[in-house]
């Protein structure tokens, strides 16, 4: 995460910007006490999206805490996809 205030963002936004794309990394702008701006790339927004949408059914969270179970005890098996 970087971290950085208003003034540096504004002499430096390329190079910010380029973080944040090239290297994932989430850039918060300070703005003052308990103020800011967060910053980041489309692609870890939208899944930042999908993720909050698959947890906020009850149904979906159960079904993937029981299979990230099954895959932690091992009591899952492997398949080859279908063409």
């Amino acid at each position: 995460m970087l971290t950085t205030t208003l003034s540096d963002f504004r002499k430096d936004i390329k190079h910010y910007m380029d973080s944040v794309i090239e290297n994932v990394e989430t850039l918060i702008i300070n703005r003052g006490k308990d103020s800011g701006i967060v910053v980041m790339s489309l692609a870890e927004y939208n899944s930042l999206c999908a993720t909050q949408h698959e947890m906020s059914s009850k149904t979906n969270k159960k079904r993937l805490d029981s299979a990230i179970d099954k895959f932690k005890t091992k009591d899952s098996y492997e398949r080859e996809l279908l063409d």
